[in-house]
């Protein structure tokens, strides 16, 4: 028996009886809503933006509307708390190198590594991050933890990055004016490695935003989310979110909504 015929029978119309037995919003939004939660378990701090892009390459099919409705009703949209904590020491007698990042025109990787130093407070203590990042892509090519600041916090990490990239001669480092980044040790490993020195501006921190960005985004995706109780924890904790989390899965605007190492994929096939 056709639905006509169905309907004809019941005496209401085929407008009535779609009606009864459309599914209801709820039930439309099961599945999405189920997809969503994944991501947001998997990515915790994802806004709307990186939840839709995320969707989009799991194959949905969806507008911006209806995904902050269901992050709003789950209460998944991010509410995100600013810190800022000044970790450099410029007062020093080395030798202050000129701003060169800021006139680069950046196409490819190892042209310009970008390089900071934050903290991490631990149960009862506090322990110091260096990382190295390549511009282009974003992504995390040396890092190191250590309960010092000093030089041989970040020359840890520039020799993990050595390792990792092996970059050509060319490649410009850039820094702030802290003591450990211009003290003679580091830039003689830097000259040893054919690589340019260029620092900050006196007083701006933006000179080097794209280090503060991943800060920024570690302390909020990562760090505030944990209790380490010492530094072998921190030490595992932060590894995997930079290796596997940041450099792989983690979507970034400024690269079309990928993760770093996909990034670098892509624009290796192109050239």
């Amino acid at each position: 028996m056709t639905i006509l015929h169905m309907c004809e029978a019941a005496d209401v119309s085929r407008a009535g009886f779609y009606r009864r037995h459309e599914p209801t919003t709820q039930d439309r939004d099961i599945d999405l809503r189920d997809e969503i939660q994944r991501i947001a378990l998997e990515f915790p701090c994802y806004g709307r933006r990186r939840i839709l892009a995320e969707l989009k390459r799991r194959g949905w099919k969806v507008n911006h509307k209806r995904v902050h409705r269901i992050m709003r009703e789950d209460n998944l949209l991010c509410l995100r708390r600013r810190k800022f904590v000044v970790t450099t020491n410029s007062n020093h007698p080395h030798p202050v190198y000129p701003n060169l990042a800021a006139d680069l025109d950046i196409t490819a990787v190892n042209q310009l590594w970008v390089a900071d130093i934050t903290y991490i407070r631990l149960e009862t203590e506090f322990v110091y991050l260096a990382v190295i990042l390549d511009a282009f892509s974003r992504r995390v090519v040396g890092w190191a933890l250590d309960r010092t600041l000093e030089a041989v916090l970040v020359m840890t990490a520039l020799r993990r990055a050595f390792e990792e990239r092996r970059p050509a001669p060319g490649l410009v480092h850039h820094s702030d004016r802290g003591v450990q980044y211009a003290c003679g040790d580091y830039t003689d490993l830097l000259k040893e490695h054919c690589i340019t020195i260029s620092m900050s501006r006196k007083g701006n921190p933006y000179d080097n935003a794209a280090c503060e960005s991943f800060m920024k985004t570690l302390k909020y995706e990562e760090v505030y989310r944990q209790e380490y109780r010492g530094m072998a924890e921190a030490l595992a904790s932060i590894g995997q979110f930079i290796d596997r989390t940041y450099n792989q899965k983690r979507l970034h605007s400024a690269l079309g909504y990928r993760p770093p190492e996909e990034f670098e994929r892509i624009q290796s096939n192109v050239a």
